[in-house]
């Protein structure tokens, strides 16, 4: 039996589904993952949080390289995973997407804001750290690319992404909602992700740990591949293998 074959039949016996999904969804985007043995982290230093709200030197760093990558976010397009993920909502089988991800492509894609938690925030938009309005990411990014000056709110707040990070605490909404949609799931699909970053990680083991199926699809290993609690464990290319399953799935 195909992997293709083998995700179907497990798709279509659920009818409230969690998906969970990490970079491996979007790298045929163009966007490259961060983790990974060519990740970005394996070249770049992350700017923490505490430092960026407290050093001007450590706020240039960070948006020299938002500058840097900001281009191929903005220009990248929904990927087949992406755009098979929408019609699974659409066909009203989608509990909840819970998506480690900040490229906010799940959002291009067609999945509706009732039915995403983008755990990690989304680069889509620029946000005040103080009073939180959110704006238009180009305008600022070529102040800042003309100025070379971090960007500053209205109301005087430091402007960031609206991302999660290192060392920011995850919004307490954001994890509700998505343990919430654990905990009602049928089963869990875990796509593109080493399942190795806490506490999203734990997101998935919460519906597996209620006695729900559980199903691993990712090119490489994860964190979770031998865990008792993984019923399918399915390693190849995401575009190769969820698109033609979910058609199959809702045939």
């Amino acid at each position: 039996m195909t992997h293709i074959e083998r995700l179907a039949g497990f798709l279509r016996e659920t009818r409230r589904l969690l998906v969970f999904t990490g970079a491996g969804v979007s790298t045929g985007s163009g966007i490259p993952d961060y983790r990974g043995p060519r990740g970005v982290w394996q070249t770049r230093r992350p700017v923490y949080f505490q430092d960026f709200v407290t050093s001007d030197s450590a706020r240039v760093e960070y948006w020299d390289f938002k500058l840097e990558t900001w281009p191929v976010l903005r220009d990248a397009r929904p990927t087949p995973t992406h755009r098979a993920l929408a019609d699974w909502e659409r066909a009203g089988r989608l509990g909840m997407l819970v998506t480690q991800n900040i490229d906010g492509l799940h959002a291009a894609a067609g999945t509706s804001p009732e039915r995403l938690v983008e755990l990690h925030g989304t680069d889509r938009f620029i946000e005040c750290l103080s009073c939180h309005e959110r704006f238009d990411p180009d305008p600022v990014f070529a102040a800042f690319g003309e100025s070379h000056a971090p960007p500053r709110c209205a109301c005087g707040g430091w402007l960031k992404p609206a991302t999660i990070s290192f060392g920011q605490s995850l919004r307490e909404d954001d994890l509700a909602r998505a343990f919430g949609a654990a905990g009602q799931a049928d089963a869990v699909l875990a796509l593109g992700s080493t399942l190795s970053v806490t506490p999203a990680a734990m997101v998935p083991l919460e519906a597996a740990g209620r006695g729900r199926p559980y199903a691993i699809v990712n090119q490489g290993p994860t964190e979770h591949d031998d865990m008792p609690l993984v019923t399918l464990r399915l390693d190849g290319n995401l575009d190769d293998i969820v698109p033609e399953a979910v058609r199959r799935a809702l045939a």
